[in-house]
């Protein structure tokens, strides 16, 4: 009796302590678990120490509302230019409500998996092959537009999609390098030819200012001149006035010895000429040789207006001969 007694104590108390333990939960941090009563969502524990009906509640879910990172396995796309790439990638995603996210859905992580393939497809798909190429911050963006409104209902936060690889097939590849070699090859010869049009441009203006200022210096040079000639004409015709008005007042005398004087200039550029070996003197000079005597005693002793000419040592009509 005493051992059926002490078997039924023992008994209660294993039930005692597994209906504690049944009842007592406690929940990691990062961690929300779901509860549910006779197989119906009740509420939710969260971090720490928890107690549950025992037999009645159970745990449903546990899930971690940490960000996650789910890869998006490798497929391959077919461009808008009918390119085929191979591209993969990553999602950056976090629970926000637990109960949409256990019950709303019933494999996250191959929904969230199937649902970027999916529009990673789509969006690829719109764009040619340079594009898809160059644009990955755009595809990016688009994809987490598209990912965070579509599971929004499931309760989670879309927070990043980074597409980590697109590539071509290795024959593309050839072809893309090929294209970029000669695309290469092409601006350096526009660049050459650019440069080339350039020099000569600036070769012909060169020649063009050149002859603009040979021709303005040949313009000065000519305008310079005709001054020059300019002056000497008035310096001839004021000579002349001067010359005029001093036969006019000093008579017959004052012309003759003007005259005489520049015949002796003149004489003497022919005669201290280094190529000139003999002078002849025309018959004709012997009057004016009369003149340069006249002019030589008009200058020892000016005589009165109407004195008679002195006569001149040439004026027994001999020629006289300079040799050089």
């Amino acid at each position: 009796m005493d051992d059926a007694f002490g078997f039924v104590w023992v008994l209660v108390l294993v039930v005692v302590v597994v209906t504690v333990f049944a009842g007592t939960k406690t929940v990691q941090q990062g961690q929300i678990w779901t509860v549910e009563r006779f197989g119906a969502f009740t509420r939710e524990l969260r971090p720490g120490l928890n107690f549950l009906v025992p037999y009645i509640d159970r745990v449903g879910h546990k899930l971690n509302v940490q960000e996650q990172v789910l890869d998006i396995p490798e497929q391959s796309v077919i461009t808008r230019d009918n390119a085929t790439v191979a591209v993969d990638g990553v999602i950056y995603y976090r629970v926000m409500e637990a109960a949409k996210a256990a019950y709303q859905v019933t494999d996250l992580h191959q929904a969230l998996s199937t649902l970027a393939m999916t529009n990673i497809r789509a969006v690829i798909g719109e764009l040619e092959l340079d594009s898809a190429l160059s644009s990955r911050e755009r595809i990016n963006t688009q994809l987490l537009t598209i990912l965070d409104g579509a599971t929004e209902a499931w309760g989670v936060k879309v927070s990043r999609v980074e597409i980590r690889r697109i590539e071509p097939p290795e024959n593309l590849i050839r072809a893309m390098n090929m294209q970029m070699t000669a695309e290469r090859q092409r601006r350096a010869t526009v660049a050459q030819a650019e440069g080339d049009r350039q020099a000569a441009v600036m070769r012909a203006e060169g020649e063009k200012q050149s002859l603009i200022l040979a021709a303005e210096g040949r313009q000065m040079a000519a305008n310079r001149d005709a001054e020059a000639r300019e002056r000497l004409a008035q310096a001839e015709a004021e000579a002349t006035r001067v010359v005029a008005a001093a036969a006019r007042d000093g008579g017959e005398a004052a012309l003759r010895y003007f005259i005489a004087d520049r015949y002796v200039q003149a004489f003497s550029k022919v005669v201290d000429s280094p190529g000139s070996r003999l002078v002849l003197v025309p018959m004709e000079a012997t009057a004016i040789a009369g003149g340069i005597t006249q002019a030589m005693e008009l200058l020892r002793a000016p005589s009165p207006i109407g004195t008679p000419p002195i006569a001149s040592p040439f004026a027994g009509g001999s020629v006289p001969t300079v040799r050089g």
